[in-house]
């Protein structure tokens, strides 16, 4: 099997637009469903969501061997048959994605391991918790209710993904003390805490992984660009830099908002992925950037969010 530095699994529903597809499984079934699928399968699907991070992430090279560096793997609920359609648009949009798992309405989510996934991103609220609790980042993709002719503006070659802090890097263990005993107890214990690190949460491993491809690139040079975004400010600030610095992860960018609205700001950074974990941050940043809601910590025990 090939060695690659990244491997990232994607949902067929957050790499292509299946609005229209979904629609007619949903209404009308199954049956007719695999009937839209297999006459439409010479027509190419349109980009979805996560189309633009694949792309930039599928150009990443080695400086010096000038290979790949990321390879991106299908995970889909659609039959080998139904799914025929798919690999065709993966062909025509001319995306070197060559491995897929097709399981026929099963959740894919079992399969992230053994391709050794560092992260999934799908439609799928489930199978998003799935692999979530199977130890790999993964988060829920939103769609954006556009006006017509708009869409994410993309500025660069350069990819730029950027994190929420708790709960996404970090456990969610500061964010409890806040919700449960205010804001000045999670400054007051932020503060007496500033020399621990922060326990990692689950997209501390996908975070190192893009630090070690950065590590390849002079850094005046490097096509990868990473920025923390959270509602945390000063005095909460000190802990957080601490951590990343404890676990010797570079962070190009941090903003700390104090709670500000954050979608303008990933805007600004030109974000092309941001992934949070808080449903309202989630709908509002999807305005702005493409987002990924990671269903994980505290503020998802009794929430569901919808796109």
């Amino acid at each position: 099997m090939d060695n690659f530095n990244l491997v990232v699994a994607i949902a067929s529903r957050a790499l292509f637009d299946l609005n229209e597809s979904h629609r007619i499984f949903e209404s009308e079934g199954i049956e007719a469903y695999a009937v839209y699928q297999i006459d439409h399968e010479s027509i190419c699907l349109e980009p979805g969501v996560a189309f633009p991070l694949v792309k930039k992430l599928l150009a990443l090279k080695n400086p010096l061997t000038h290979k790949p560096l990321v390879e991106v793997i299908l995970l889909s609920r659609n039959s080998a048959d139904t799914g025929l359609r798919v690999f065709n648009s993966i062909q025509q949009h001319q995306l070197p994605i060559s491995r897929a798992a097709f399981t026929h309405g099963e959740s894919p989510y079992r399969y992230v391991k053994p391709f050794g996934a560092h992260l999934f991103l799908s439609a799928n609220p489930e199978d998003v918790k799935q692999a979530l609790k199977s130890g790999c980042a993964a988060a829920r993709i939103l769609e954006r209710e556009e006006r017509e002719g708009q869409s994410y503006s993309i500025s660069d070659d350069q990819l730029r993904i950027a994190f929420d802090g708790d709960a996404v890097l970090f456990s969610d263990e500061a964010e409890k003390i806040y919700q449960s005993d205010g804001l000045e107890s999670f400054k007051e214990n932020e503060r007496l805490s500033k020399e621990t690190p922060l326990k990692e949460g689950p997209f501390k491993g996908f975070l190192q992984a893009l630090h070690q491809l950065q590590n390849l690139f002079e850094p005046s040079e490097c096509p990868i660009r990473t920025a923390l975004v959270t509602a945390r400010s000063a005095p909460a600030h000190e802990r957080v830099i601490r951590t990343l610095r404890h676990w010797k992860i570079r962070i190009d960018e941090a903003l700390f908002l104090g709670g500000m609205n954050k979608g303008e700001f990933l805007q600004a950074f030109g974000a092309d992925f941001f992934f949070d974990d808080q449903p309202v941050n989630c709908l509002s940043s999807s305005q702005h950037v493409a987002t990924g809601h990671v269903p994980h910590g505290v503020m998802n025990s009794d929430e569901d969010i919808r796109s």
